[in-house]
Formats: C-alpha cells, sequence, structure tokens
C-alpha cells in the first residue's frame, strides 16, 4: 500500500524533526530541488512507493540521531552557492555569512583584491567571496588533505578559481593580503554542546580550553601577511567578541569592532593592520 507523502511528513515528524527538515530530506528523496517546498504542498495526495518511504524514513532515523541534513543530502546552499558537503568537512552555517557580507563591504574600494580563507573546509567562504569578486586573487588554506579535497570540487564545479594550499594556518603563507578572513575552531574544549556536533569533524570544532587558542594563532600570524591597511577578520562564538576584541588590540590592530549575525549576536570582529 502506498503511503501519501503528507502522512510520510507526519512520520517524519513522530520521530522528532523538525518540519522544514523532514521536508528538505523527502525532497531530496524524490529527487526534486531542495527549495520547491510548495511543490510538497501541492502534490500532498501523492502517493510514495514503498521503496522511497523507506530510504526517506531512514533518512529521518539519521537525522533524528543528529545528523546534519547537508551531509544527508550531500548539498548546502551558502551565500546563493549550491556547496557539495559531507562528514569531511564543517557544515556551513548561514551565520558567516556576516562574515563574507563584511568582507566585501571593507574590499569594496579595493581594486583586485588578494584574500586568505583560513580553515576553508568546503571552501564556502573563499567560494563565495570570488563568486562576489571575480577579480579577486583568493587563497583557500586548509590544514585537512580531506576538507581540501572537497573544497577543490567545489570549485571546480562551480567554476571558480580559487586556489588552494595545505597549511596550518599561515604557516608558510606569504602573502601580503588585503583581508585575511576565518572561521576557525571556537568552541571550549569542555563544551557540553559538542556532544551535539559529534557527525562533524571535531577539528573544525573545538579550540583548547577557552575556544581561543587557534584564533590568538592567527592573530599572531596575520600582521607579517597583511598588506598596509589590510584587514583580518574573524568569526567566533557567541560570548567571545570582547575576548577577539581585546586580541586584536593587543597584536597592535586598529578600528577594531564586531558584526552582528541576523539574530543580533555579535558573530566576526576584526581590525584593520597599518603597517
Amino acid at each position: 500500500m502506498k503511503t501519501p507523502l503528507r502522512n510520510a511528513l507526519q512520520q517524519a515528524q513522530h520521530l522528532g524533526l523538525a518540519r522544514l527538515d523532514a521536508q528538505m530530506l523527502l525532497l531530496h528523496s524524490l529527487g526534486r530541488d531542495p527549495n520547491d517546498r510548495a511543490w510538497l504542498l501541492a502534490h500532498d495526495d501523492d502517493a510514495l512507493h514503498t521503496d522511497t518511504l523507506a530510504a526517506y524514513l531512514a533518512l529521518c532515523q539519521r537525522r533524528a540521531a543528529g545528523e546534519p541534513v547537508a551531509y544527508l543530502t550531500g548539498c548546502k546552499s551558502f551565500y546563493g552557492l549550491p556547496l557539495a558537503v559531507d562528514a569531511r568537512v564543517l557544515d556551513p552555517r548561514p551565520d558567516t555569512e556576516t562574515l563574507v557580507d563584511w568582507s566585501l563591504e571593507l574590499l569594496a574600494p579595493c581594486a583586485a583584491p588578494r584574500i586568505a580563507d583560513l580553515g576553508t573546509g568546503s571552501g564556502a567562504i573563499a567560494l563565495a567571496l570570488q563568486s562576489q569578486r571575480p577579480d579577486a586573487q583568493v587563497l583557500a588554506v586548509d590544514a585537512s588533505t580531506d576538507a581540501l579535497d572537497v573544497a577543490q570540487a567545489n570549485a571546480v564545479r562551480l567554476s571558480l578559481p580559487v586556489r588552494f594550499v595545505r597549511s596550518h594556518w599561515l604557516d608558510g603563507v606569504a602573502g601580503p593580503f588585503d583581508a585575511i578572513v576565518s572561521n576557525p575552531p571556537y568552541i571550549r574544549a569542555d563544551d557540553p554542546h559538542l556532544a551535539e556536533l559529534t557527525h562533524e569533524p571535531l577539528s573544525a570544532l573545538a579550540s583548547g580550553a577557552d575556544g581561543l587558542d587557534d584564533i590568538r594563532t592567527i592573530t599572531a600570524q596575520a600582521p607579517a601577511r597583511l598588506a598596509p591597511g589590510g584587514w583580518l577578520l574573524l568569526e567566533h562564538g557567541w560570548d567571545q567578541a570582547d575576548a577577539v576584541q581585546t586580541l586584536l588590540r593587543a597584536a597592535g590592530f586598529s578600528d577594531v569592532g564586531s558584526r552582528h549575525d541576523l539574530a543580533g549576536i555579535a558573530r566576526c570582529t576584526g581590525g584593520r593592520w597599518d603597517g
């Protein structure tokens, strides 16, 4: 007996899935565009084949166990770009688009800006910047060869000429850059929320006792790689803006400030290097 689409969605919600997650997984199971939620509403009486239902409920069970939707569908939209993602890289968050917006604003007066994206993961930030500034020279850096494989495949598929290098932050990366941007690990090693993120790479999440170890490293390395007037922009945790501002000022950066995400949280902090 075939199951109507609306019943399949109800089964997913009984497993504890949010309605949006249930809809996205159903669209994926049906081979439809993940943004085509209106189609589901118009076809909620359509019958779902038994095999498709079984595959769909299997995905729902994995989602209920905490696996990100992006890993289950293999795709995540970031800054309008369809990125292929999997468990080798962090699931790109909408909050990170704040960092891209700020970078583009600061670099608007700069012709052919030179940009480094540290800890690129799926390539989300680097590819978004390159897509918006075709004249830019964008270098994407990651210590993980697995992550670089994902990011390079995204760049090829999107026909975006980002360059890639394997490095631990700025070790061996010369510059100079007009902007260095990064969404580094910033979660405290003992943060209980890490237990909810076991499907994502720990190396992209946690950073020492206070979550700031990698931000300290980047802040120390960046001045030698920035052109005069260049910017260092960092994403960080919801309660870390003051601490990151203090680190930047201590390192000699000027015009230090923070930017808020859509929820009104100070999500990114940066400063200018005057040379």
